[in-house]
């Protein structure tokens, strides 16, 4: 509970800082776009992740409910879809923008970024149809599944073979952006360890401003790389997990590393993000110093009171 409210706490505050700016000046880049529709479907992944983990936590029989149980998968797998593809037009924004190949197809690609990054949205938003078909199946067996799991003559081999190949077309579904998101942050990575080894043999140090910034950008795709590669095989654990063994202990494990990308990585966007970082800054110094003003007053509420006890 605690990670999932962290890391709406964080993509609200994306929201807000970039929708303001948008109102400010009327126009915004396809950059603050894209990552604008990235906090908004990561809070509402995070949304449905926490009310799902309260529920198999607190009221465990209201899952048991064939509308409850669909619209709880249904929300969670969509939303879950839109932030993964989100975070794919992300990574090939960032690949395109800040990586150096003198390939032909790299500098196609690069001068034609934008429908490059529009062009993967609407294929992302294209795949959700065939999920939402798929999945719609995929409640019915796993729902059965799980309620009537002690009755084997209930749960036939066709329903298994059934569970298992709408598991695979949906998983095939989520692997196309995975692919593209991770080839982008690995090949972009690549390319800002070469960029630094070049500034360090140009610069004859490492201690070049440069160089310090390459390198805080190769953490940030690290980071991105890592979490985004947890995120991705906890998720495909989830439905097997329904399907093999339900274990509970086991599944709040994987609760735990499936909400570590959406809520660790819009923490590293902030900081990685000069506009998003300074905005920090002020509401953290605000914060600091609005709590600096309510402990003077109440130290001075306890010199008066302790006056006037005296008197």
């Amino acid at each position: 509970m605690a990670e999932c409210i962290i890391g709406m706490l964080g993509n609200v505050f994306i929201t807000l800082v970039n929708c303001s700016e948008w109102i400010k000046k009327q126009k915004i880049s396809l950059a603050d776009f894209i990552l604008t529709c990235l906090a908004i479907s990561r809070f509402s992944y995070l949304l449905v992740s926490l009310f799902l983990s309260c529920i198999l936590e607190f009221s465990p029989h209201l899952y048991a409910s064939y509308k409850v149980a669909k619209s709880i998968n249904m929300l969670w797998t969509m939303t879950n879809q839109l932030s993964t593809g989100f975070a794919t037009c992300l990574s090939i924004l960032y690949f395109l923008k800040i990586a150096h190949f003198s390939h032909s197809l790299f500098l196609w690609l690069k001068r034609r970024m934008d429908r490059v990054v529009l062009g993967l949205f609407m294929l992302c938003m294209f795949l959700l149809i065939p999920e939402f078909l798929w999945l719609d199946k995929l409640n019915g067996t796993l729902y059965f599944y799980i309620t009537d799991k002690s009755n084997l003559t209930f749960f036939s081999e066709e329903n298994g073979s059934l569970f298992v190949d709408t598991l695979v077309s949906l998983t095939l579904t989520y692997f196309i952006p995975v692919v593209l998101s991770l080839t982008s942050l690995l090949l972009l990575f690549l390319s800002l360890v070469r960029h630094t080894r070049n500034l360090q043999l140009n610069s004859m140090g490492s201690r070049d401003a440069s160089t310090q910034v390459h390198r805080r950008a190769m953490k940030m795709v690290l980071c991105f790389l890592i979490l985004f590669t947890v995120h991705w095989f906890s998720s495909q654990l989830m439905g097997w997990i329904y399907f093999t063994s339900w274990n509970h202990r086991l599944f709040v494990f994987i609760l735990m590393a499936l909400h570590a990308f959406p809520s660790g990585h819009t923490f590293v966007l902030i900081m990685g993000n000069a506009k998003l970082h300074k905005a920090a800054l002020k509401a953290l110094c605000h914060l600091q110093r609005n709590l600096r003003e309510e402990s003077k007053s109440l130290s001075f509420m306890d010199r008066l009171s302790r006056v006037f006890s005296r008197e």
